[in-house]
């Protein structure tokens, strides 16, 4: 189900969001700029090196699975749907969306499942995600290696 699905803009609406601006890839799909009501304000622009601004004034970013997307949108402290590309051999990006669904600092979807995630998601349930500190690790790793530890 494609991010401008007939079902994805109506819980949109739903759920309060007015607008959609829809960053696209490579692909040869061209969403329609404005829902059939017009009341859901639908944009899109081709695809870009960095998004950050957008997702700055983002209220809701809807997400492919991709390690760098993920955390870019939670260290902004964005509410965040990340949609599972179940096509992709040795799934990893699925494995990483789920253990950050079960920790609660996003929802996790799939194509055929996003407007019900929208429809369900509470944004009140979230937890603001807080990046882990790295300096045990090099420690850890600088020890083995016999490189001198401050």
């Amino acid at each position: 189900m494609a991010v401008d699905s007939p079902e994805v803009k109506k819980a949109l609406l739903q759920k309060g969001y007015t607008d959609l601006l829809i960053q696209m890839g490579r692909g040869t799909y061209v969403p329609a700029k404005v829902s059939g009501d017009a009341t859901l304000q639908v944009d899109h622009f081709m695809f870009s090196p960095s998004i950050a601004d957008n997702m700055r004034t983002a209220s809701l970013v809807i997400s492919h699975a991709g390690s760098g997307s993920i955390f870019e949108t939670l260290r902004l402290g964005k509410p965040l749907i990340v949609v599972v590309n179940e096509d992709l051999m040795d799934n990893h990006q699925s494995e990483l969306a789920e253990e950050l669904a079960e920790r609660k600092h996003l929802f996790c979807a799939h194509p055929q499942t996003l407007g019900e995630t929208i429809q369900a998601m509470d944004l009140g349930t979230l937890v603001p995600y807080v990046p882990g500190d790295a300096e045990p690790v090099v420690t850890l790793i600088n020890k083995f290696l016999g490189f001198p530890v401050d």
